[in-house]
């Protein structure tokens, strides 16, 4: 008896055998190479945060550990995770408990957290999006949607212009988390509603010297 699951991969082994042999070239003549002044970077990269009502809070590197732990005071987050190569630095001004990550941990337990402290691999001003990698001091992608608050810090020297310049800096191999605002939807009568899919609160900590 042939199943549902036989029957769709028959088809896609049909469509193969009937494809054409050989790669098939891609073009790529989007705009790539963009730059922006500084001044001009954090400001687009601002405004498109501040839109997906994120909350921005530009400072330099020597007051990072100062303004993390304001943005976690602010909250009222007694507790967080932190994945295991975060720089402890940055959370030297901050009374709370600090878990650190690990994948023995399971996802539901990272529930208990009032939020979570990350780095970030890139970022693109264009669109307002933060792009996570899975490196030591972003942690794996459970770690950044399970917690209700997200403070991600991002060195002004890694938000590129548009989407292709950001792409360009990522490792194809690594597993990729993209982030345009805290997590939220509409339903049925188009009313938002945030924190169903990840984080309710996006707090993005700008080094703008770094």
């Amino acid at each position: 008896m042939t199943n549902a699951r036989d029957i769709v991969l028959g088809r896609v082994r049909d469509a193969l055998a009937l494809a054409p042999a050989g790669e098939t070239a891609v073009p790529r003549a989007y705009r790539s190479g963009r730059t922006l002044p500084d001044e001009e970077r954090l400001a687009l990269f601002t405004d498109r945060l501040v839109d997906y009502k994120a909350q921005v809070h530009p400072c330099t590197a020597d007051r990072t550990a100062e303004v993390v732990a304001q943005v976690l005071r602010d909250r009222g987050a007694a507790r967080i995770g932190v994945p295991p190569g975060l720089d402890t630095g940055w959370l030297a001004a901050y009374d709370g408990e600090v878990r650190q990550d690990s994948a023995d941990i399971p996802a539901p337990r990272l529930d208990a957290l009032d939020g979570v402290v990350t780095a970030s691999a890139v970022s693109c001003a264009e669109t307002g999006t933060i792009f996570l990698d899975g490196s030591p001091d972003q942690g794996r992608r459970a770690l950044s949607l399970v917690p209700d608050l997200h403070v991600c810090v991002v060195d002004l020297s890694t938000v590129e212009v548009g989407v292709p310049e950001a792409v360009a800096r990522l490792v194809p191999e690594r597993p990729t988390t993209l982030i345009s605002g805290p997590s939220a939807t509409s339903d049925i009568e188009l009313e938002r509603v945030e924190g169903v899919h990840g984080p309710r609160t996006l707090a993005v900590v700008i080094r703008t010297d770094v």
